[in-house]
């Protein structure tokens, strides 16, 4: 089979919105100014942004929705951005994921309150490679996802064995994760690190899947986050380690380069909100990967897709074509890392 195009599993979410001027304390309360409803989750946001990109490759979506209106309204805003549904799985035993994002329009902070729902029952079964002509496979949220996160009377969660059958299908992989407090956060994404190519990462999700130290008085340390990447290579990934920031970001390679960039120094007009930003980030690097790019280049275009999500308090509403991208780094000069 020839293979061309992305394939994303995992959460596909229903965000609504609430716009706040400020976060009260318990048991007081604050007005909501405005409101908004958009795609959530690692896969949808990445499917999204490559779409609103201009993306000329196949793009897929594997995961789970309710039999409700919600998850209807996956589908159909998947078929209005070209994505192919068809293993996009109605169950019936739970409801569509859904985040109800609190955002605070004069910080622009978020805060999450999450409904697993639907995307707690994806499993292997529900994302068949065989049906699928992409040649590349992106998996997010790792230990957001309860079936697969899983560990079977073989010691190995369902994630680690699905990026292993993506990778035994001829197709290269990525990973993102979430931020959670999981007490075995460290040892359950270890056993996926052996079939994951480029894994997907920011400081927090870094330090616990590490155990070492990278935030230091707020800041990232370069160094240690360069640190944190050559140890998830030696645990297994097979190419890449993508580690951002809200200051930039590193890659380390197998071959033993790096490679380090700072975010754009944006103006505050730009900034409405930062819903999203990271999975702009991995849209950005996976359309250049997917487009043949070098490092370098990919690496500029997810810098700039992340500033471009900033436009607009939803996950993809910001993004725009590719060259639209770019032009944001002649316009705005980086950060010094």
């Amino acid at each position: 089979m020839n293979r061309s195009g992305v394939i994303c599993a995992g959460n596909f979410i229903v965000d609504r919105l609430r716009f706040v001027e400020s976060w009260p304390e318990q048991e007081m309360l604050s007005s909501i100014a405005s409101e908004a409803f958009s795609n959530g989750g690692g896969p949808y946001n990445v499917l999204k942004d490559l779409s609103a990109m201009g993306a000329t490759f196949p793009l897929e979506a594997a995961g789970c929705v309710g039999d409700d209106p919600d998850g209807l309204w996956i589908a159909e805003d998947c078929r209005k951005a070209g994505i192919d549904a068809s293993q996009l799985h109605v169950v019936g035993a739970a409801p569509t994921s859904y985040t109800e994002v609190i955002c605070v329009t004069t910080t622009a902070k978020r805060t999450f309150f999450h409904r697993r729902g639907a995307n707690a029952l994806l499993n292997q079964s529900h994302v068949d490679f065989s049906r699928s002509g992409a040649s590349h496979f992106h998996l997010a949220y790792l230990m957001l996802l309860d079936a697969l996160d899983e560990e079977g009377p073989n010691g190995r969660t369902g994630a680690s064995e699905l990026l292993e059958k993506a990778k035994n299908a001829g197709l290269t992989t990525s990973a993102d994760l979430v931020s959670t407090e999981n007490p075995r956060f460290q040892e359950k994404v270890a056993q996926s690190l052996p079939y994951i190519d480029y894994l997907f990462i920011n400081e927090l999700e870094a330090e616990r899947a590490t155990g070492l130290k990278i935030r230091q008085a707020h800041e990232v340390s370069v160094s240690a986050a360069l640190e944190a990447a050559k140890q998830l290579l030696a645990g297994g990934v097979k190419r890449q380690v993508i580690l951002h920031f809200s200051a930039g970001a590193v890659v380390c390679d197998v071959s033993g380069e790096t490679l380090t960039r700072g975010s754009l120094l944006l103006s505050a007009d730009h900034i409405v909100g930062t819903n999203g930003a990271g999975d702009a980030f991995a849209a950005g690097y996976l359309f250049g990967l997917q487009s043949g790019w070098s490092t370098p280049d990919c690496l500029n275009l997810a810098i700039a897709t992340a500033a471009m999500c900033l436009r607009d308090a939803s996950p993809s509403s910001g993004l725009l074509p590719v060259e639209h991208c770019l032009d944001l780094i002649r316009r705005f000069p980086s950060r010094d890392l």
